[in-house]
């Protein structure tokens, strides 16, 4: 699988969310010099996509080319790999440090192997980003629904996000839109979430300590984007 590289309402066509879904899956990735290469080819296949993807992935397009590139990496690095609310390693949020995520990152392989695709070294299988690219470009279905069984981890994700007014919310939306709404289930699931944090029992470890996962206002509640083009 190369790194980062069903209809609906408020998303499009099939082939408009794949096209969605494969860049918000690049532009997920570490900001590089291949990335800034490839902004005016996004921009072109982003624009004639539907309000509810171009309007957000466009805002962060924007971000991109009017941010220095060393800026874009450290931020990502503060924002993504410094802080579990942020993680965008969805089994976390459904497992933790516990055993059965590590079955659940098999499965992930596993089905990424039957559609042919397979990650390079290093590369862990349920990455947002990754998943996203299986979605766009290998099992549509199969994809969707993992990204379904791991919507209260993406909702709490953008809202961690939000909370930060990173200008990633806008990614967050665009990938949230090519979903169905989010359910009654899932918003109970990002509360229970938000106030106990992912299972940690089989290691005997609270990586938290007495702070929940996320504060008492990361509720379920429409997106809205970041008012600030940068992360605090």
């Amino acid at each position: 699988m190369s790194p980062r590289i069903p209809h609906r309402e408020a998303g499009g066509a099939p082939a408009e969310l794949a096209t969605a879904r494969q860049v918000a899956s690049l532009l997920l990735g570490y900001p590089d010099e291949l990335l800034v290469g490839r902004l005016p080819l996004l921009r072109a296949v982003t624009a004639p996509l539907p309000t509810a993807l171009a309007g957000p992935l466009g805002r962060f397009i924007d971000h991109l080319e009017t941010t220095p590139l060393s800026d874009l990496q450290a931020a990502y690095v503060e924002t993504f790999d410094l802080r579990r609310r942020c993680s965008l390693y969805l089994t976390y949020y459904a497992y933790g440090d516990t055993r059965k995520r590590g079955m659940a990152l098999l499965q992930f392989k596993h089905l990424y192997g039957r559609a042919g695709m397979h990650l390079i070294d290093g590369e862990l299988p349920d990455h947002l980003a990754v998943v996203l690219e299986f979605t766009a470009t290998g099992d549509a279905a199969r994809g969707e629904r993992l990204l379904t069984a791991h919507r209260a981890g993406l909702e709490l994700i953008r809202l961690a996000l939000q909370d930060r007014r990173s200008p990633w919310t806008w990614v967050l939306e665009a990938v949230s839109a090519t979903l169905a709404p989010v359910a009654a289930a899932d918003r109970e699931a990002v509360l229970r979430l938000a106030q106990q944090g992912p299972p940690t029992e089989e290691v005997g470890l609270d990586p938290y300590g007495a702070t929940p996962f996320a504060p008492p206002e990361y509720m379920p509640h429409p997106a809205s984007g970041p008012s600030a083009g940068a992360a605090r």
